[in-house]
């Protein structure tokens, strides 16, 4: 088998103190690399269509709300994860690039919706099967459907139990 990054840091743990337990790096190590290459491989992609990562996550969460594409700031800031502050900066620079608009709230006329434009919506009708796809690609080694599924049960079970201790 190929030695990858952490294999290395291993060999090196296991020289300069052998009594030291250095087991979570083969899983929090691997993990914290992957993401790092998956999001510089994303950055790649999005930015041929002007988009970030971030720009991404706030088109793709609006659009996956089916008609009318749109979430009040704070559903949005709940679903990206972020804060207020970290949201208004972005919709403010979305807004700017005319991917969404910001509209008032009917039912309350101090709060704002903010919603996909046709321009937003055209876009991440583009480019989400374009990134699924070169994703698709990355994970090819794992053609097997009982791997890939068994992959995806492991990550789901580490996911919720960080979550259940960030909580």
């Amino acid at each position: 088998m190929e030695e990858d990054k952490i294999d290395q840091i291993f060999d090196q743990w296991r020289q300069e103190n052998p009594l030291l337990d250095i087991s979570p790096l083969g899983i929090v190590g691997r993990v914290l690399r992957i993401a790092s290459l998956l999001e510089k491989h994303r950055e790649m992609v999005l930015a041929e269509y002007g988009l970030s990562v971030w720009s991404f996550d706030v088109l793709t969460t609006l659009r996956r709300q089916g008609k009318p594409y749109q979430l009040k700031p704070t559903d949005l800031y709940s679903l990206l994860m972020l804060s207020s502050g970290a949201t208004t900066n972005r919709i403010d620079r979305l807004e700017q690039e005319g991917i969404v608009v910001r509209l008032r709230d009917p039912d309350d006329r101090r709060s704002v919706i903010v919603q996909l434009t046709p321009k937003g919506i055209q876009l991440a009708d583009l480019v989400i099967p374009i990134l699924l796809k070169s994703e698709q690609d990355l994970l090819s080694q794992f053609a097997n459907p009982n791997e890939r599924e068994a992959f995806i049960a492991l990550l789901r079970r580490l996911l919720v139990s960080l979550d259940n201790k960030a909580k």
